[in-house]
């Protein structure tokens, strides 16, 4: 491959013009969007390198953006908010940008610190992956900079927000087991902890109630303290058939619970996650779980982030992604269907 593309490399492949290309790379006005997110693309699979050093002095940006993650995510056992801001720094590279991983940490998130990334200048923009608490979300309210929320939202905060279909995915979950004849299902996780937590428990409450089935307090377990800290699961009295997790790693700990308690899955208690991370083939027998679109959810976000840094003004409100279910050998059908 060679070494150091140039625009006219880039054009020479398209057909079309080094004029074309240069203002496609710096967003110029006089190229169709269809036609500089091909020009991108092209530009970053033939590797094609922005000289950013030399365009942030001309034009006053740093070209990067910052990814802040609260601290309580990054854990040893956490894998999901890093597969995703991984994703993330690929997708900018194909805009000139880097992506700056900012660990927002439990002291700077109580004491409403601004991150580092922000107050020394170091970015253009900046994406929040994972649910922050609800005062510091004012603290990103007043961010001068574009800014969206990822993985999460909150309805008083204007700023721009990409989820995962977190309701109809749980919704999904829960129709299915019922499909298999279970009645009695319990749903796994502190419901007020985050946005995306409470959207699974609503989408599993939704078909419980299309289904005629009544909602049972004594099946909502709690998972993690209002910290986020996991905790251990408390199973009721009377065992329900089957459990909803609001992610793979609760149910990977649910497992975990189950045989303690000398209970099989699927034989004595079907289980479901969400996410299809490592956790949901760490278990056996494997997950069946909701299978979250991270390129989508990336790719989505660093789109919409460019068009925040080109329009300061921008509004794209709440954008959903799709997921799909990913069947596996964790749930038993029951024999009596009804």
């Amino acid at each position: 491959m060679k070494s150091n593309i140039t625009m006219k490399d880039i054009a020479d492949k398209l057909g079309v013009s080094s004029v074309t290309v240069s203002k496609a790379l710096n967003d110029k006005e006089g190229v169709s969007e269809s036609l500089k997110l091909q020009i991108k693309k092209i530009a970053g699979e033939m590797g094609y390198r922005y000289n950013s050093a030399a365009k942030s002095i001309k034009e006053g940006l740093s070209y990067n953006v910052g990814v802040m993650i609260p601290q309580r995510f990054t854990g040893m056992n956490s894998s999901f908010y890093l597969r995703v801001y991984q994703q993330i720094s690929l997708h900018l590279d194909h805009y000139g940008y880097f992506g700056i991983l900012n660990i927002l940490s439990n002291e700077d998130e109580d004491q409403l610190n601004f991150p580092r990334v922000y107050s020394e200048n170091k970015v253009d923009g900046i994406i929040i992956l994972g649910q922050v608490s609800k005062e510091y979300i004012q603290t990103v309210q007043n961010m001068n900079m574009p800014k969206l929320f990822l993985d999460f939202y909150d309805e008083h905060a204007e700023v721009d927000s990409i989820i995962q279909d977190n309701f109809y995915g749980a919704y999904e979950l829960t129709n299915y087991l019922i499909r298999l004849g279970h009645r009695d299902i319990a749903y796994v996780g502190n419901i007020y902890s985050t946005s995306s937590i409470q959207d699974r428990f609503l989408g599993y409450y939704k078909s419980l109630l299309e289904h005629g089935l009544a909602f049972q307090e004594r099946l909502l377990l709690n998972d993690r303290d209002e910290r986020g800290r996991y905790i251990d699961i408390q199973l009721p009295e009377r065992m329900p058939t089957a459990f909803v997790c609001n992610c793979d790693q609760v149910a990977y700990n649910l497992y975990e619970r189950l045989t303690e308690a000398g209970y099989s899955v699927p034989a004595d208690c079907s289980v479901v996650g969400f996410d299809n991370d490592v956790y949901a083939t760490l278990v056996s027998p494997h997950l069946t779980t909701v299978e979250v679109d991270i390129d989508q959810m990336a790719r989505t976000a660093v789109k919409f982030m460019m068009e925040k840094l080109e329009s300061p003004g921008r509004r794209n409100g709440r954008v959903l992604v799709q997921g799909k279910i990913v069947f596996r050998d964790s749930v038993k059908r029951l024999e009596a269907n009804n």
